[in-house]
């Protein structure tokens, strides 16, 4: 049965413009889809999503929206074979579907886990410490995130129409912008079934998410300030869509992730038989046929020292000889067709144009025995394997691109030839580095760090467990330099806060403590008729303070310390030796004592709310004490932050420690664990 794509718009789906374009399986020919033939009414999309799904999601917290995510995690997750079983059509064995499908769906678990993790309860997002803008204290500057109140459009290529679409939702979602989402036509129906396995979940607020099947029409003229474009596809059309007047006359946000020619190297230490030169083969025949070499990830140039090249090139031969190219829905098939004909048409050419400079080593772009399949009616095409020996003298190894199973093994003399050649390709999304010496790693790195966006540097060590040269991460940056787009997709919370405005805010320190819900030096510190101990976390209020009675530090508490903990650095126990030392007047008191004895003045001992002491963060000792000095403390509820489980809450307190002559010499933030009410 052919699928008949349809746009989801305002909450419905809908086909304007009766039949549009066909898209031809890459298996066979066969007709599996048909696109609308018109474009639905993207000024009513955009009003949806800024009206309805924008304010829909500002209303929840990152807690609520990270929740969400790892819920349609979770429900994608148990109907994932309805993907896998139309993504073959696309060319994609199941392997290939373990990078699309799986990989797009551990994105979203992971920015859940990071949102509810690393992000506030909270509808924004405190960025850094206050600025003390007057001597005094009583003004004061704090940076804050908020979401932007447009839509997020997102333009996806064809290669990737699960992971593409779902690796820009989860960081905007969670930041909480609405989304319209525009697959690639030669995959779009496998996009509209996740879009339809989504909407069915029921788990978004309406207007959160809309597709556009088939032309956008004028979408991008109904942008403004407020919005953002993510668009991952070819060099050329980034370039037309940045140039669109609306993009730049109200500076929307544009982040461009492009096909790159990324570069793999092998060391100069890396000689056959070495771990890195296995893992280096390894890497250049998987690269070149997951995915049918489809990814804008892929090794399209294999640097080689001139003394390894003969090896090299007979290894890669050999693996790719290995490679069972057929029907993806095989078992016995690891390589499936590329995604159509026309892409077929386009990497012969451009192959065609690379042979004038490189010599063909593995196999012929005209034929190849596809099991279960006919290779003329399918389109199928060998994994191809090039070879240039004077890659100084070429041009178009630099420059062009055959997006299918190929790559350029390509000689070089020593690591700053290597590390020339690279940079030749103006700009890429990741290099790959095999080597065990770590000049030569140095090396490349420094040479290549300003090229790309990720650098992979494989070893022995690391061989086994490394996640391989294309695979993008959600912790890590995707995205690269030049030709690569210039943007910046994924890396943890960088993706989320490029959907977020960064504002600067002014006032005093009581104003700024009540906007952020977090108290900061200068804003009241009330003193609870309780212990704040004694206080549940909903009762607890921000600012509540406690000051403690102080405690004079002995030289035999210091002796008792040093022999109970096995601390005897000289610095407590010499006075000569401390004496000579710049930061000491004499012997000084352990700083692990001087937390010791804190927590002894404030703690309050009896079974109440506080239930763990999980940790501190910014520590610092700012004066030494010595024997005879006292010491107090002033605990203050800093920020609350809810948990998951309904039970309890975070609480961190500002905790400082004063001498007797009330100067600080202890600094940190405390974290419990407080029981609700």
């Amino acid at each position: 049965m052919t699928i008949a794509i349809e746009s989801f718009a305002e909450g419905r789906w809908i086909r304007p413009g009766g039949e549009g374009a066909a898209i031809a399986s890459a298996i066979d020919g066969r007709v599996v889809a048909t696109l609308p033939g018109g474009t639905p009414d993207v000024a009513a999309m955009v009003a949806h999503a800024r009206r309805t799904g924008g304010p829909a999601l500002r209303a929840l917290t990152f807690h609520d929206r990270a929740d969400i995510l790892r819920a349609l995690a979770a429900h994608l997750n148990e109907r994932k074979e309805t993907l896998y079983a139309l993504s073959a059509e696309t060319g994609a064995t199941r392997r290939d579907c373990g990078f699309d499908v799986d990989g797009g769906i551990g994105t979203l678990f992971a920015y859940a886990s990071r949102g509810r993790r690393e992000l506030p309860s909270e509808r924004f997002v405190v960025e850094g410490p206050p600025e003390t803008l007057a001597k005094g204290g009583g003004f004061v500057g704090q940076h804050v995130l908020v979401p932007l109140h447009g839509v997020a459009v997102h333009i996806n290529a064809f290669n990737f129409p699960v992971w593409g679409p779902l690796e820009k939702f989860a960081p905007a979602f969670l930041a909480g912008m609405p989304v319209i989402t525009k697959p690639a036509t030669p995959t779009a129906y496998v996009t509209e079934a996740l879009v339809r396995l989504i909407e069915q979940s029921g788990l978004l607020p309406p207007g959160a998410l809309q597709m556009i099947a088939g032309p956008t029409g004028p979408l991008l003229d109904e942008l403004g300030g407020q919005d953002l474009v993510a668009f991952t596809g070819s060099l050329e059309t980034s370039e037309r869509l940045r140039a669109h007047p609306s993009i730049g006359r109200h500076a929307v946000r544009f982040t461009a992730e492009r096909d790159s020619l990324n570069a793999a190297i092998l060391g100069p230490d890396a000689e056959p038989g070495t771990p890195e030169f296995d893992a280096f083969v390894r890497e250049v025949v998987r690269e070149m046929t997951t995915k049918a070499g489809q990814k804008c990830t892929a090794i399209r140039r294999a640097m080689v020292p001139a003394a390894f090249a003969d090896a090299a090139a007979a290894a890669i031969s050999a693996a790719l000889a290995a490679v069972p190219v057929g029907d993806p829905r095989r078992e016995d098939v690891r390589m499936g067709p590329l995604v159509g004909l026309p892409q077929r048409d386009d990497v012969r050419a451009r192959l065609a144009r690379l042979r004038e400079e490189a010599d063909l080593v593995f196999g012929d772009p005209d034929r190849v025995e596809a099991r279960g399949a006919d290779d003329r009616t399918g389109a199928f095409l060998s994994p191809i394997l090039l070879r240039c020996d004077r890659p100084r003298e070429a041009t178009a190894v630099h420059a062009l691109e055959a997006f299918g199973p190929v790559a350029t093994l390509m000689a070089y003399g020593d690591m700053g030839e290597a590390v020339e050649l690279v940079r030749r390709g103006e700009g890429s999304l990741v290099a790959s580095l095999y080597t065990n010496d770590d000049a030569a790693a140095e090396e490349a790195v420094l040479g290549l760090a300003p090229f790309h966006g990720r650098l992979l540097v494989v070893d022995r060590d690391c061989a086994r467990e490394q996640t391989g040269h294309g695979s993008p991460l959600p912790n890590l940056v995707h995205g690269g330099p030049g030709r690569a787009g210039g943007g910046e997709e994924l890396g943890g919370l960088r993706a989320v806060f490029h959907h977020m405005q960064r504002t600067a805010l002014q006032g005093s320190p009581r104003r700024m403590a009540a906007l952020t819900r977090s108290w900061i030096k200068g804003a009241p510190s009330p003193r609870p008729e309780h212990h704040p101990f004694r206080l549940d976390f909903d009762a607890l209020r921000i600012g509540d303070t406690i000051e403690t009675a102080a405690r004079t530090i002995t030289l035999a508490d210091i002796e008792h310390f040093a022999a109970f903990t096995g601390d005897t650095f000289y610095a407590h126990m010499d006075e000569a030796a401390a004496a000579a030392n710049p930061f000491f007047p004499g012997r000084v008191a352990h700083g692990y004592l001087i937390l010791s004895f804190a927590a002894g003045l404030f703690v309050d001992p009896a079974p109440g709310p506080v239930l763990a002491n999980y940790g501190l963060d910014s520590l610092r000792f700012l004066k030494p004490v010595s024997p005879g000095d006292s010491i107090r403390v002033r605990l203050t509820a800093k920020a609350k932050n809810a948990a998951r489980q309904p039970d309890y809450g975070e609480v961190r307190w500002d905790a400082e420690v004063f001498n007797q002559e009330d100067e600080t010499v202890a600094r940190y933030d405390l974290l419990t664990m407080n029981a609700r009410a």
